[in-house]
């Protein structure tokens, strides 16, 4: 007996080579799910379109949307480092943000361990500092998500959701980057999804999906029938590349004459009401030539002949619709002058219509609330024209694609046969590993993901 025991003790030791390079080999797993270095954190760097999470942990939701709530957002190095076993909500990019980790947004209990304290010059722990003015903060930061503002639950939460480019925050009528259900885009609310999901019965899966249980079968279902499915009037994730929400829209109701013009789909309208069928309707407008286009987006006339013909029928079109007090004729006479007493100089006339502006070339807007979708290379379709361009100034990602800061990717030290700093890289990175949000960030499955880490 005791000679088995022996012959079977050593066939599961290992010597400390072994277990220092098992060891290793988990961690460059670890460090493959989470590629980014997560040893300093943003909040030196100031704001920033970052990667955010929210800590429930440390900052737990009230169950009432309009009760009081410090939110707070901390950057992907602290979600990690700081609050790596603490419950999460990726926000994912979020612009002109400076991290709120260390600061009075968050308990004292739970310090940036990543920062120079001022104090001691030492690095962490950090706590109660004065937060960033300048952060915005939405219903995403309570785990609130889209125009329903339901929970979002990640066991639960199967289809697909759009971000909107965010022109507007919420204190201004916008959503401020929400996270939108495209039935809630179309006004159908969340009943269209959970009717979809009703119309394909568990039952229907058994054949082929004998070996499963019945969770997965009921999370296989969902996935490839209900989750696929737009509902009518959306459009396809491959016609667009990103939307401005109703709720920006009706912000800046000047862009929505754009609808239907090159570089922008048909409008989305949104109808407020569950029962409606949810059709875009689209506008009856042709896009504008691209010949020429251009050069009058950019405030500038390509043809001479074209500009008098322009200026001609604008001021005929335009004549009757002017005030008295931008015509010397027309005062000349109702003053009962001679006209010849006052020299009429037509040229120096300023016309209500700039012949220059492409926007006022466009249709007028509708008056329903709608969603516009951006196609690629549509920031080359806006007028930049003088009245049209302090528009646009007041949103940068309209005029050129946001960049977003990435960590530094994590470099393996050929020299160092360990982990360096508080706690090893594969105990963070499995702590990391429980929020489900940032696992489905990363595109693996929680289980396949922790076998590899442990087997």
């Amino acid at each position: 007996m005791e000679s088995r025991l022996a012959r079977a003790d050593s066939h599961e030791s290992q010597t400390a080579s072994e277990f220092i390079d098992s060891q290793l080999q988990l961690e460059a797993d670890a460090r493959e799910a989470l590629p980014y270095a997560f040893d300093h954190c943003t909040q030196p760097l100031g704001p920033l379109r970052q990667s955010l999470f929210s800590c429930l942990t440390c900052n737990p939701p009230p169950n009432s949307p309009s009760d009081p709530y410090t939110p707070a957002g901390v950057c992907y190095s602290c979600s990690i480092a700081c609050h790596g076993e603490h419950e999460l909500v990726e926000l994912f990019n979020r612009r002109n943000f400076t991290c709120d980790c260390g600061t009075t947004r968050l308990p004292a209990t739970s310090p940036c361990t990543l920062r120079i304290d001022p104090v001691t010059g030492v690095k962490g722990p950090v706590h109660s500092q004065i937060a960033a003015k300048d952060n915005t903060y939405n219903q995403n930061f309570r785990n609130r998500f889209c125009g329903c503002g339901e929970v979002y639950d990640a066991h639960t939460e199967k289809g697909t959701m759009f971000q909107c480019l965010g022109l507007a925050g919420e204190t201004e009528g916008g959503c401020g980057e929400d996270w939108w259900h495209p039935e809630c885009v179309l006004g159908l609310g969340r009943s269209w999804s959970r009717k979809k999901k009703n119309e394909f019965p568990l039952e229907a899966t058994h054949d082929h999906l004998s070996n499963d249980t019945e969770e997965t079968a009921e999370e296989n279902r969902q996935g490839e029938h209900a989750d696929e499915e737009l509902p009518p009037g959306f459009p396809t994730e491959d016609e667009f590349e990103t939307f401005v929400c109703y709720k920006c829209v009706d912000a800046n109701p000047w862009i929505k004459r754009y609808a239907s013009s090159t570089g922008f789909l048909s409008p989305v309208l949104h109808t407020d009401k569950e029962t409606s069928n949810g059709h875009a309707e689209p506008v009856n407008a042709e896009p504008l030539e691209e010949g020429g286009s251009k050069e009058d987006r950019n405030g500038e006339c390509t043809d001479d002949k074209s500009k008098n013909q322009t200026l001609a029928s604008l001021s005929e079109s335009n004549l009757e619709s002017r005030p008295p007090s931008t015509s010397l004729k027309r005062r000349a006479e109702e003053d009962g002058e001679e006209e010849s007493e006052i020299p009429v100089q037509p040229k120096k006339i300023r016309l209500e219509t700039n012949p220059h502006c492409y926007y006022e070339r466009l249709p007028e807007a509708r008056p329903e609330s709608l969603s516009l979708f951006l196609k690629e290379g549509f920031r080359d379709h806006f007028c930049r024209c003088g009245n049209c361009y302090p528009n646009l100034r007041e949103h940068p990602q309209l005029l050129e694609e946001e960049e977003s800061y990435e960590p530094p990717l994590s470099e393996e030290d050929e020299n160092v046969r360990g982990s360096v700093g508080t706690g090893s890289l594969l105990d963070r990175g499995e702590a990391a590993l429980n929020n489900v949000d940032r696992v489905r960030a990363i595109g693996m499955p929680p289980p396949l993901l922790r076998n590899r880490l442990r087997n």
